[in-house]
């Protein structure tokens, strides 16, 4: 469990009437992608799978590779080591590529492709298993604990986050749907990639390269069940530019004291332009802060 933390003169300044951070950011695997990583290893280790391998600009791979550690660190374990294979981009942020550096060992490797998912694909065709939350409905899963944590708070009106693939909105919207309870989902990406966003309201900006470098997937392969969920809980889309992006973490550093990343940065962003539009909501804000 992640906590969950209110910042009453954040909300006043952005015009909200109360405001939360889940920092996932905290989350003993380093963000978000720790719920549902885990999950996935799990399953398919039970189907007797040992070689695991992941295209990812950071944190899915930095999730895989803390986990993929602690479970060859075992001492109890008697079968022979799970193996990772890890392919990143030539332009993966430097401290990324450094935490992930520092976790290879003779079952971990970190490779620098110039197409990582093209190699993480040909690896999976000769029988490691692929952790690509894009396709992979057990990635939905992992993200259930979060659901309820964030379900069991009372007043949450709305939930804000950074957006790439869609897993975590998706599982999110399937679990506030399912169950009943009047909370929005809304997702946010950038400049740079924002083809969910599109589905819902299309962006009429500059297509500029964004610093926020974790939303990355223009595929957007589960945007047609994911968009008419958004719809069905009254959430919305938002694009983020960078002055946006900059102007969020100088007012939540202000008023929380916190550094957060530019990929956290936003959720803050949404729900500052939610606040500017007007947009009715009926509770709580919630703002993931995702990690790196």
């Amino acid at each position: 469990m992640t906590p969950l933390e209110k910042y009453p003169e954040l909300a006043k300044a952005l015009g909200l009437r109360e405001l939360y951070f889940k920092r996932e950011d905290l989350h003993p695997y380093g963000s978000h992608k720790g719920r549902s990583i885990p999950a996935m290893i799990d399953h398919y280790m039970e189907q007797g799978s040992e070689e695991f391998v992941i295209s990812s600009s950071g944190n899915a791979a930095l999730a895989a590779a803390l986990y993929i550690e602690k479970i060859n660190s075992d001492p109890s374990r008697i079968s022979s080591p799970m193996t990772l294979d890890i392919f990143v981009g030539n332009h993966i942020a430097p401290h990324k590529l450094e935490k992930l550096n520092a976790l290879e060992d003779d079952n971990i490797s970190v490779l620098i492709k110039e197409r990582p998912l093209q190699s993480a694909t040909l690896a999976s065709q000769v029988g490691a298993v692929s952790l690509r939350q894009s396709t992979d409905d057990t990635a939905l899963l992992g993200y259930g604990a979060l659901a309820r944590e964030l379900g069991s708070t009372k007043g949450i009106g709305a939930i804000f986050m950074g957006t790439s693939s869609g897993t975590t909105a998706q599982a999110l919207a399937m679990y506030f749907t399912n169950e009943n309870q009047p909370v929005q989902i809304h997702i946010v990406q950038t400049s740079s990639c924002h083809p969910i966003a599109d589905g819902i309201e299309t962006f009429d900006g500059e297509n500029i390269d964004s610093i926020a470098d974790a939303i990355v997937d223009r595929t957007a392969m589960r945007k047609s069940a994911l968009i008419p969920l958004i719809k069905k809980t009254a959430g919305h889309s938002w694009v983020a530019s960078n002055v946006e992006i900059i102007a969020a973490r100088d007012i939540v550093r202000k008023h929380t004291g916190l550094e957060i990343s530019t990929n956290s940065a936003l959720s803050v962003v949404g729900a500052m332009q939610s606040a500017y539009r007007g947009w009715e909501i009926n509770g709580a804000v919630v703002c993931m802060i995702c990690g790196e």
